[in-house]
């Protein structure tokens, strides 16, 4: 098939195959730039492999551009890349691989655009289109990936077997993609990953949580959750969702299957937010169900304290995970913690004291609790669904209300630990932060401002009561 018109509107790959001409490299655009171009995705990401140096050629490119590029060269892996305008261009001579049982790690050896093509991941990542001037526009398909984009499947080049032992990150790769893309993973491959899954212990936590990471951002993540359960790849990796599954009857009471729940949870938040951190969020919010299930006869299920057990549980899972344990840490911990205390404020008379709590633990996180708190209805009752959103809407609007006059959600207390040990001749001890927790709480009781007199007027007051 013949692709010039497809690409010959993009300048710099024009420029690229007339300076291969000039140095007689033969030159494709190779891998997800071509494939999303039959998509219809665009896409700033162009990679080029060459017959030859690629970095010989990136040089040559770079030169060619008269200092509007910015050129990176990484001498170990053969590779360079080229920052241009708004394009990334990563440039690599053809290669074949080999792999040693133990390491995704290959040993590389100069090839030819065949042995290059053998070595990518999937059919539709083999796509290449030539640049140089006798067939530029000329597609190379050697595995019918245009068929299998047509066909809307995620198949492997090679076995699916030596393609996910010589490389098991490929295994997430393929539920990235079939994610990503609404594609279905062919049978055989799929089998394949199931018995493939072991070998992911040779791939490092810190590029795995980059693919699950991926996957978690794109539009609708439950499909890339699911492709976990079912190879077992969610049970080894994030046990604590995968323990979420199942529906329990008893004596007439039952509650909802949690873990189809927390995916429907998690894509109501993709679709209204791109918020990774948020979307993890999502994911752990009811962890801790499992271990905070009990039964009454009268009542039925309960799961309470699920929310304080769950944010406690955190700090471990990204520790196993490779996940960052500083800002964003704090923040799902925050929100696990917090997304109950919404919905509990529904009443027509819940206190203004309650609403400043709320904002002031939120803080700045509120509108983003908020969020999840919509997406945590998930019932299939479309009456009670709306009662509930409606519920939290009225929440929205009293916090709104309370914060615009009180201004609570940023809030520091004017009477500083330095100011109590001052006016009561006081050492750092728990008596000053006792001292400063009943100021705190009297601000968001409503008994006083957070203005310095009446704050150090309540400060002498409380301080006489507790140091005597």
């Amino acid at each position: 098939m013949n692709c010039k018109k497809e690409i010959e509107d993009n300048l710099i790959l024009i420029e690229i195959g007339k300076i291969a001409d000039s140095i007689n490299l033969e030159c494709y655009v190779i891998g997800g730039y071509v494939r999303d171009l039959f998509l219809g995705i665009k896409s700033k990401d162009i990679d080029i492999v060459c017959i030859g140096s690629g970095i010989g050629l990136a040089k040559e490119v770079s030169k060619q551009l008269r200092g509007h590029s910015e050129i990176t060269i990484y001498k170990n892996f053969g590779t360079a890349q080229i920052k241009y305008d708004n394009w990334e261009i990563e440039f690599v001579g053809a290669r074949k691989e080999s792999y040693n049982r133990n390491s995704r790690n290959p040993i590389v050896e100069n090839g030819t655009l065949e042995d290059d093509q053998n070595r990518r991941d999937f059919t539709i990542n083999a796509l290449a289109i030539a640049l140089n001037k006798n067939n530029f526009g000329n597609l190379l398909d050697p595995f019918d990936g245009l068929n299998d984009l047509k066909e809307k499947v995620i198949k492997t080049p090679l076995a699916p077997d030596q393609t996910f032992s010589d490389d098991p990150l490929r295994i997430l790769r393929a539920i990235r993609f079939a994610t990503r893309l609404g594609f279905n993973i062919e049978k055989d491959v799929f089998n394949s990953i199931c018995n493939n899954i072991e070998r992911l212990k040779i791939v490092s936590k810190e590029r795995i949580i980059k693919e699950i990471n991926f996957t978690i951002l794109t539009k609708q993540p439950s499909r890339g959750f699911l492709l976990y359960l079912k190879s077992g790849i969610l049970e080894i990796f994030l046990p604590e969702l995968y323990n979420l599954q199942g529906r329990e009857i008893r004596d007439g009471h039952s509650h909802k299957d949690n873990f189809f729940h927390t995916l429907q949870v998690l894509d109501n938040v993709a679709e209204v937010s791109d918020n990774l951190w948020l979307r993890w969020a999502a994911i752990l919010h009811d962890i801790a169900k499992p271990k905070t299930k009990k039964f009454d006869q009268n009542i039925g299920f309960s799961f309470h304290g699920h929310e304080e057990l769950g944010a406690k549980m955190i700090p471990k899972i990204f520790r196993r995970l490779k996940l960052p344990l500083g800002k964003e840490m704090e923040y799902v911990k925050k929100l696990v913690r917090l997304h109950l205390r919404p919905i509990a404020l529904v009443n027509d008379v819940v206190t203004d004291s309650a609403l400043r709590r709320l904002l002031y633990e939120a803080g700045d996180d509120i509108n983003d609790l908020m969020l999840l708190c919509k997406a945590d209805v998930t019932s299939k009752n479309m009456e009670l669904a709306k009662r509930y959103l409606n519920n939290l809407e009225n929440v929205e609007t009293k916090l709104k209300e309370v914060e615009a006059r009180d201004h609570i959600r940023n809030m520091k207390l004017v009477i500083t630990g330095e100011i109590i040990m001052n006016t009561f001749n006081l050492k750092p001890s728990k008596t000053v932060g006792d001292i400063k927790d009943k100021i705190k709480e009297a601000i968001l009781d409503g008994i006083i401002n957070n203005e310095y007199d009446q704050a150090f007027n309540y400060m002498l007051k409380i301080g006489k009561e507790i140091i005597g």
